[in-house]
């Protein structure tokens, strides 16, 4: 076993750290925006971090982490971490800072954001998202400061809400098939995911599959380093995944290879039923519009190849053997993303793959655990500070249109123009869509900006106050995931670095500092992490001493909906949602056109005929790691992958510097022909940090803050462009 000494019962995390003072190993965590969660083991040497390991203890770890995290013990002790609290002296956005103490800073962060409260705490906005997932770090102190103030609440659309909110519609919540189960499965079809440079863990086991016979089929756009070992790769046009899911369930249905007992039992809206005006709507009539012709002429793809892969899935099925899908989360980032993933997921209940434990679909595993959120993030603190004022939401994908509203505009949702933002575990300037209109916000003087960070970031440079965060091997967090069902401890292996101070202490002092007597802010740490699964029968012991703990089984069971019982209204599999209907909107799954497309506005596509999607390079995750020397230099630079009949017709050779421009703005990068790139579309491969970049931009400053269909998510991938050469 790799951990440090045994704590016996009821010993304090504190005291466990003070017995393994030195040369020692400490468990922990993995808190990045990944399926994965690792378990990791940090190798300490007087008093510094000097290697990160993946615990081979932990199943779905096995010992194995990506390169990035590998390189956390560089990241950690990196020369340019922010080691002092920080006042902006310059210009926004200039990057001129100087040194004060903590005392300093908080009391005037303290000071200004009371005033701000006392007009209006809607005006003051909370910006986070996934740069750390830990449950206490992330929003654990923070909600109970932002509820308590009365600030504006934020609506964390920026990753998964539209497939989140489409399996909400279709299987009732974000569950699904045990991601070890793959290794059973006798198709795998891997849809809008490069598993191997973001789900590495899930990758193991479709490798498994595939040594024992599996045919492994991967659907996306480009042909990423996961597509280069599949069987069999469909390069579809951005945004076209609900009509090959249609033409799918087409030939299935018209080749008799449907599970029509399956269907029966435990689906609703295979067959004709009214809807809220009486309309007869089934899913079986709306497929059978949608033959493999159709699909191909709209896909991009061949018809043979569409007949292919539903053979392939449907004949399996047929012989009772497992079909799985691996979903991820790049086909919802374009307008009908949300029906594309309503569409995908009702197809493992029409070929009946749910009785299998290694057949079935996984998107997201995060519905199974047992959260205390409300406990954790005590909403119900939000009406003190609000004082009879309505709340308000901001959306953080439109953060750009919201920074430069004006009192009465739709964006504000009925509140007062925003004065003060406070980010942490977030980098919008950076990350945000149509980065232009970000960057004009943050700079406005009016808004006064608090930033926690590890590094001068893009967002950073527009701060008033830079606050240095410690980084996960300097605090306490607990850690549910969304690629597995195991809950992990995340100990502190070292002593904060400089002056850095856990999120939850900068936001606690706040509190105090706001007059703000609410016991629950006197809660450290270790209650925080101790309240996450408090109601649940996680073991806490277990996790101080091992370091992670399997949900039981009564919340991750294997094959979950072997027999129907789905979490939804009617407990079936909702292939028609009444509550979509409910709302005036479809409720059957349908095929949205992009909103940047030749269907929609062909006068756009012919001023901008090429698609652009911007998947993250594979040594990077969105802007975290982007400042690690070790892994810039295997990335190289910002880059355009595109076809080689496209760029011949620009004129482009392979290495040249190009200019990448729509209505929205333009960025510089390096194109390099290449084979990822289908004709048509351009694959522009993100998140650099802006000052890095090429006249200091980056992919986000052409695409859009247009929202999704469901889950007010942004459409990243629907954004048409023009490339050319550089005139310099």
């Amino acid at each position: 076993m790799i951990a440090p000494k045994t704590p016996a019962k009821n010993v304090s995390p504190a005291s466990v750290l003070q017995q393994s003072a030195h040369n020692h190993l400490v468990l922990g965590a993995c808190p990045h925006d990944c399926p994965d969660t690792c378990a990791i083991v940090t190798t300490v040497r007087d008093g510094v971090a000097v290697a990160v390991h993946g615990n081979p203890q932990h199943p779905a770890t096995a010992g194995a982490l990506c390169t990035k995290v590998s390189r956390y013990a560089e990241r950690t002790h990196h020369p340019e971490r922010l080691l002092h609290p920080m006042k902006r002296i310059g210009p926004k956005g200039s990057g001129q800072f100087e040194r004060v103490t903590w005392d300093e800073a908080l009391a005037d962060i303290a000071q200004r954001l009371h005033a701000i409260a006392e007009r209006d705490p809607r005006a003051i906005l909370p910006y986070s998202y996934a740069g750390t997932m830990g449950l206490v770090q992330s929003e654990g102190m923070a909600a109970r400061f932002f509820h308590r103030l009365g600030a504006s609440v934020l609506d964390r659309t920026i990753c998964a809400s539209a497939g989140g909110d489409a399996l909400l519609y279709t299987l009732g919540g974000k569950i699904g098939t045990r991601v070890a189960d793959f290794a059973g499965a006798k198709v795998i079809v891997i849809w809008g995911s490069n598993s191997i440079a973001s789900n590495l863990h899930f990758w193991r086991h479709a490798q498994e599959a595939k040594r024992n016979g599996a045919t492994l089929v991967c659907i996306d756009p480009r042909r990423s380093e996961t597509a280069d070992k599949c069987h069999h790769h469909l390069a579809l046009k951005p945004g076209t995944d609900t009509a090959l899911a249609l033409a799918l369930m087409h030939e299935w249905t018209v080749q008799e290879w449907l599970d029509e007992d399956y269907i029966a039992r435990y689906t609703l809206g295979w067959n004709e039923m009214p809807d809220a005006q009486g309309r007869p709507r089934s899913l079986k009539n709306r497929c059978l519009q949608w033959t493999p012709e159709r699909a191909a002429a709209v896909c991009g793809l061949d018809a043979q190849a569409i007949r292919d892969l539903a053979r392939l899935m449907g004949e399996t099925a047929r012989r009772n053997e497992p079909v799985a899908i691996r979903l991820n989360y790049g086909m919802q980032r374009v307008y009908g993303g949300g029906n594309a993933v309503r569409a995908i997921a009702c197809l493992p209940a029409l070929l009946g793959s749910w009785r299998h434990a290694s057949g079935g679909l996984l998107m997201s595993s995060s519905g199974h655990f047992p959260i205390q959120r409300a406990a954790l993030y005590r909403p119900d603190l939000l009406p003190l500070g609000l004082a009879g004022r309505t709340p308000r939401t901001i959306n953080m994908s439109t953060i750009g249109d919201a920074l430069l509203a004006q009192a009465g505009d739709a964006v504000l949702d009925g509140g007062p123009p925003i004065e003060a933002v406070v980010v942490y575990n977030s980098n919008p300037v950076a990350v945000a869509p149509e980065s232009g209109r970000v960057v004009q916000g943050f700079a406005r003087d009016e808004v006064f900006t608090v930033v926690l960070e590890h590094f001068q970031t893009d967002t950073a440079d527009y701060a008033d106050y830079l606050l240095p965060a410690t980084t996960q091997l300097e605090h306490w967090d607990i850690h549910s995931s969304y690629g597995h069902t195991d809950v992990l401890l995340n100990r502190p292996a070292i002593a904060p670095v400089g002056e850095s101070r856990p999120n939850t202490a900068i936001f606690r002092e706040l509190a105090t500092r706001c007059g703000f007597d609410d016991p629950c802010f006197a809660d450290d740490d270790d209650t925080l992490c101790r309240s996450a699964f408090a109601a649940s029968d996680v073991d806490f012991d277990t996790l101080l001493t091992q370091g992670w703990v399997a949900l039981p089984e009564r919340y991750a069971a294997s094959a979950p909906f072997a027999v129907g019982a789905f979490p939804t209204p009617s407990g079936r599999c909702e292939l028609y949602s009444e509550r979509l209907a409910q709302q005036g909107l479809d409720g059957l799954p349908d095929y949205l056109p992009n909103l940047e497309s030749a269907e929609r506005n062909p006068a756009l596509a012919a001023r901008y005929p090429l698609a652009m999607i911007s998947p993250p390079a594979r040594n990077f995750l969105n802007s975290s790691f982007v400042n690690v020397k070790s892994l810039r230099d295997i990335e190289g630079e910002p880059l355009l992958e595109i076809h080689a009949s496209d760029a011949h017709a620009r004129g482009i050779a392979h290495g040249a510097m190009v200019r990448v421009f729509n209505d929205r703005g333009s960025y510089h990068c390096t194109a390099h022909i290449s084979p990822r790139a289908r004709t048509g579309v351009v694959n522009g491969l993100g998140v650099w940090w802006r000052k890095l970049g090429p006249q200091r931009t980056n992919v986000n400053e052409v695409t859009s803050q247009a929202l999704t269909d469901l889950g007010r998510a942004p459409t990243f991938y629907d954004c048409l462009v023009e490339v050319e050469l550089c005139d310099h």
